[in-house]
């Protein structure tokens, strides 16, 4: 349901979040090898979560990224919101124009009803789902959880 590059911006938060000390930055090649994703595809997608104030850049030789705001008050939400957009959480599962989740005046498609309670629930988890929830949960799992 969620690209690679969605999966790949969360992954980063959360490490970032994980990894924060002192509001000191991390350096973007730092986070790239952890996290084994492209440098430069990494770079496109901090730089969208930077733009939305999700986290906080600094360029020069000292510089690098961290959160913009407290791992409590960043949700899935907002990522997936930034970096795929919401759609995923409004548009009709198998992409019918006529469905009445895309338009008002359209007609339901044939998994609608099933399908809008569960996008109703997954939305309502994603934005309730916080990264501090998450970094949390990875404590208690310990060793079975890598980025």
């Amino acid at each position: 349901m969620l690209s690679n590059t969605c999966k790949y911006a969360i992954r980063a938060v959360i490490y970032l979040a994980v990894n924060e000390e002192d509001g000191k930055k991390i350096g973007i090649k730092q986070i790239s090898k952890e996290l084994d994703i492209p440098t430069p595809f990494l770079g496109k997608i901090l730089q969208s979560l930077a733009k939305q104030k999700l986290l906080k850049s600094t360029k020069g030789p000292h510089g690098g990224f961290g959160l913009g705001r407290t791992p409590e008050e960043i949700t899935l939400y907002d990522i997936v919101a930034i970096i795929d957009g919401d759609d995923v959480f409004t548009n009709c599962l198998i992409g019918l124009q006529s469905c009445k989740s895309n338009s008002s005046e359209g007609k339901a498609c044939p998994v609608h009803d099933q399908y809008h309670a569960i996008r109703k629930q997954m939305k309502e988890f994603f934005a309730n789902e916080s990264i501090e929830k998450i970094m949390n949960n990875m404590k208690e799992k310990g060793d079975y959880i890598k980025l």
